[in-house]
């Protein structure tokens, strides 16, 4: 990628050639010595050089890098950890990730895999032996250059004479599909031992495809790590039997690395010349380099201008370890070298500037108010506690769940301005479930669903109340047993109390605009799609053969009725034509489908004629559908996202993430970027175009409960993203600098 035009020329005497990849917290560079000579270096960004504790972090990166020098390594060739900006070069090395290889051309065999599994014990013994250990062995930190695997990304490492890591007091430090058992439940005594199970469930991944402990969540599998035996399905002895000493739950019962070696060269076929499991370096490749070596936590001073020998391989193409950044940015199993490399678009310059004065925060919608009702829990809900969803609108953020009361919070600093409190003829006992519908011309619309004490009866109304004070301006009691109310640009919709009408009302007012009967027997939903309404009514809530679709004028509520088949989902409007996601065909069917599919293919329907054309998809989808800028995404519960052209169904990319039962997706067409969020607060940025992965943040919520059904959302809001999860977590990012502690609102 070409250098941008507020990129330095050159760093430490390095020439700046390209970029190679950008994260929050740094930029990559690909850099030429004056000799010539390749390398890529790493500069931390501007504000995190400000940042002494970040600084120390840094500092600790380079060491643990530079404490090891080996043939199966890339070791650190310059760095100055004390210039304005901080920086680090390391060995340009060929190659691409392990996880890349095994995606392109499937698992390891025969030499190969000898060749991975020895160059892997080498270079963790070498890293052991200069007293570090690395934490994190995955696919993303193996790369696969021509002449061996290095391992990189020695960001989250631990000195093992000093039992410091480098990252904060309690934090995970891993990936749990590769993690052992003891970095989930006593990090302190995490030793080369570990780095020996990660090995094993690194190979059975090589060989397989798959990891050994693989779940839907990072919380199942992080149990299965801990608790369960490993899968080791399609792996035979002799191999079966060292890598299950490697995978054993107490550390002490783990082969030592040099009984590995001579297992693994035992059992595994023999190398061949052309196959060779080391490095032979020629004349021409030992170097003797300049380290401007960082001085020690505690010397500011430091020694300067040492001396180091190094052994270093140039190579063309490569990719550099981003370490810290690579973990606390990308979050576990992201961050591999392909996934960097397109990261140089996730630049600042793609996404708008929050306002002045905001700063990322973090809250609960239960803190306490400063206006109405002080406390956040004094409610019962309905179902399941929490669940609050939100709207942003102009300055703030309105929320409202089951059991949560309407809450406004100030968009700048996250704390709660006002929170309502129930409304006639809610007496305060009983049950609520309350619902945020929209927010227009400064008025709050919210749907309220009170249960009595001893009754299973159900109340609903809605009301608005002032987004400014939170005063309730109107209210009424509605019939939602045929349709929901609803929230359309400046009308609010809600059924009738005799439940055969719905009326369009003024959000500020409450002021009747039209109103329209309901088809008598069916069941409705309101739908909005490209400006245009629709009234989507079936004869049950089962499966029926036909829906009957009404475009209601949002003048006066005037109706044009059209009848399509009902087996589909409608996700939006697509070159003037409905556009439906319909599931597998009876006969096709392997499996039983849902609102998340499997999906097989795209129906597109004219909403003036009804005429119907469709489009097989090049192959099945699932999950949570969501179509933008011509594309629908799929996203599973495993926190996988598949883009499809809405046109052709052909498939465009598919890109995992670690977000365990991620939210529909949310696209931002301005910055080319779709978001997605899971209910521990884990958020996913992806490139709409090529899919890449641009960063993923480490879990932000406080508090994370089994929530079925219930799912996280993004909200795009000035600049700056709003996550809320299912357990009352709300908290924003700025997008071009995810990593960003929040405050408390």
């Amino acid at each position: 990628m070409p250098l941008h035009k507020d990129d330095p020329r050159s760093v430490g005497g390095y020439k700046l050639v390209d970029r190679l990849g950008a994260g929050g917290m740094g930029i990559v560079y690909w850099g030429r010595s004056r000799s010539g000579r390749d390398v890529a270096v790493k500069v931390v960004h501007a504000q995190y050089a400000e940042d002494p504790v970040f600084r120390t972090r840094f500092r600790q990166e380079i060491e643990a890098v530079r404490k090891v020098s080996g043939a199966f390594t890339a070791p650190v060739v310059d760095a100055d950890a004390e210039a304005v900006r901080p920086w680090m070069a390391t060995q340009y090395v060929p190659g691409s990730s392990l996880a890349q290889r095994i995606r392109d051309q499937g698992a390891l065999r025969g030499t190969e895999l000898r060749r991975l599994a020895l160059g892997l014990v080498e270079a963790l013994r070498d890293i052991h032996r200069a007293g570090v250990v690395h934490r994190d062995l995955k696919p993303a930190n193996v790369l696969m250059a021509e002449d061996g695997p290095r391992v990189i990304d020695f960001g989250i490492s631990r000195a093992v004479e000093n039992h410091a890591t480098l990252t904060e007091t309690g934090q995970m430090i891993g990936t749990p599909p590769f993690m052992s058992p003891e970095q989930l439940t006593d990090a302190r005594t995490v030793g080369p031992a570990s780095d020996v199970f990660s090995l094993g469930a690194l190979l059975v991944y090589a060989v397989t495809g798959r990891g050994p402990f693989d779940a839907d969540s990072p919380y199942l599998t992080a149990y299965r790590v801990v608790h369960d035996a490993p899968v080791l399905e399609g792996i035979a002895q002799p191999l079966l039997g060292v890598l299950e000493r490697c995978l054993a739950k107490n550390a002490a019962d783990r082969p030592e690395l040099d009984v590995l070696a001579a297992e693994f060269a035992k059992v595994l076929p023999a190398a061949t010349a052309e196959d060779s499991p080391t490095v032979t370096l020629r004349a021409d490749e030992v170097a003797v380099v300049a380290i401007r070596s960082a001085p020690p936590i505690g010397d500011p001073g430091g020694r300067r201008g040492r001396i180091r020998r190094l052994w270093a391989t140039t190579g063309v193409v490569g990719a550099l370890a981003l370490g810290l950044t690579g973990y606390l940015l990308f979050g576990p199993g992201r961050g591999d070298d392909s996934t960097r490399a397109g990261a140089g678009s996730s630049t600042s310059s793609r996404w708008e500037t929050p306002p002045t004065g905001w700063k990322p925060w973090q809250t609960t919608v239960y803190a306490a108010a400063a206006h109405g009702v002080k406390k956040g829990s004094g409610v019962t809900g309905v179902g399941a506690q929490g669940d609050p969803k939100c709207k942003v609108y102009e300055g703030d953020v309105y929320c409202a769940g089951d059991g949560t009361l309407p809450v406004r919070l100030d968009g700048l600093t996250g704390r709660i301005a006002w929170r309502a409190a129930v409304l006639p003829p809610g007496t305060g006992k009983g049950s609520y479930a309350f619902s945020v519908l929209g927010v227009a011309d400064d008025a709050v619309l919210v749907e309220q669903e009170y249960q009595p004490e001893n009754s299973g009866d159900f109340v609903t109304s809605v009301a608005a109340f002032d987004s400014g004070t939170g005063e309730r301006l109107w209210h009424r009691t509605v019939n939602p047993e045929s349709v929901r109310p609803y929230f359309s640009g400046d009308l609010v919709i809600a059924p009738d109390n005799n439940g055969r009408s719905i009326t369009a009302r003024s959000p500020r007012t409450g002021a009747g605009r039209w109103t329209a009967p309901l088809p008598a027997g069916l069941y409705c939903g309101l739908a909005d799609t490209d400006g245009d309404l629709y009234l989507q009514c079936v004869p049950g809530i089962t499966a029926s053969e036909d829906m009957v679709l009404h475009r209601l004028d949002r003048a006066d509520g005037s109706a044009r009725r059209l009848t399509v088949p009902n087996r589909g989902t409608l996700a939006g409007t697509f070159d003037g034509r409905l556009l439906f996601v319909d599931p597998l065909d009876d006969e096709e069917a392997t499996v039983a489908t849902d609102d998340e599919g499997p999906f097989s293919r795209i129906r597109r329907v004219d909403p003036d004629t009804g005429d119907e054309s469709s489009t097989k998809l090049a192959e099945e989808c699932e999950g949570n559908v969501t179509l933008g800028g011509g594309t629908l995404w799929f996203a599973t519960s495993s926190g996988q996202v598949t883009a499809v052209s809405a046109r052709t169904g052909r498939r465009l990319w598919q890109t995992p993430t670690s977000l365990e039962q991620p939210s529909s997706v949310t696209y931002d067409a301005s910055a080319g970027v779709i978001y997605l969020s899971s209910a521990s607060g884990r958020v996913a940025a992806l490139d709409t175009k090529k899919g890449t992965l641009l960063w993923e943040t480490l879990p932000r919520a406080e508090r994370v409960t089994n929530r079925g059904w219930a799912l996280s959302e993004v909200l795009l809001h000035k600049g700056a993203l709003v996550v809320s999860t299912p357990d009352g977590d709300i908290f924003t990012l700025d997008p071009a600098h995810p990593d960003r502690k929040p405050v408390s609102g």
